[in-house]
């Protein structure tokens, strides 16, 4: 059976996404219209508890709509990489997520891929407004206010060096970090 939705950390979740808020959006604005045009039709005013539902069903409509805005705005792994990466993906002892879009307060970091290995975690971004340097501060920061410590973070802005990272690591015997599950329930929680 073909998913409708694709799962977050894997290939083509942010383009998946964004057609799917684009169509909740204009579904929910379209419910709240036709609403209050029924209203309308059926008393001749808008003065009925059918202008007061619909006004109530812009709310989520509104909050879809931001959602939706969020979405557009980023931008995921370009098909050039994911097909080099597409060799690590199902190397063992190697946990990969494409798509992971990080806000903060300040600023957005979209790192396109990521891997995650023992107590190493590393990460390319394709934006070239993106610091890394940045996003590995974040990154650290939001693993220290969880309590994960002894993890290694590594942003890259070049394919060349992320690749060589990636190469590296998959050849390193290292152990499962022990909060393993609780740096994969991290990532997701704080991305888009």
């Amino acid at each position: 059976m073909n998913q409708i939705l694709v799962p977050k950390g894997c290939y083509g979740y942010l383009n998946n996404r964004k057609i799917y808020t684009i169509l909740r959006t204009v579904f929910f604005f379209a419910f709240s219209v036709s609403l209050y045009i029924a209203g309308i039709v059926k008393t001749g005013s808008n003065r009925n508890l059918l202008t007061i539902v619909a006004v109530l069903c812009c709310l989520p409509a509104c909050k879809s709509a931001v959602n939706c805005i969020l979405f557009l705005r980023a931008r995921g792994c370009s098909e050039g990489l994911h097909q080099k990466l597409t060799v690590y993906d199902d190397n063992a002892g190697l946990m990969t997520f494409y798509d992971l879009y990080f806000t903060s307060y300040q600023k957005n970091y979209p790192i396109s891929h990521m891997a995650l290995k023992g107590g190493i975690l590393c990460g390319i971004t394709e934006n070239p407004a993106c610091s890394c340097d940045e996003a590995r501060k974040h990154l650290e920061q939001m693993l220290s206010q969880e309590g994960i410590k002894n993890v290694t973070v590594n942003i890259f802005s070049q394919e060349s060096e992320y690749l060589d990272r990636l190469s590296r690591l998959s050849l390193m015997d290292e152990a499962d970090h022990r909060e393993k599950e609780g740096i994969v329930s991290l990532l997701y929680s704080i991305s888009l």
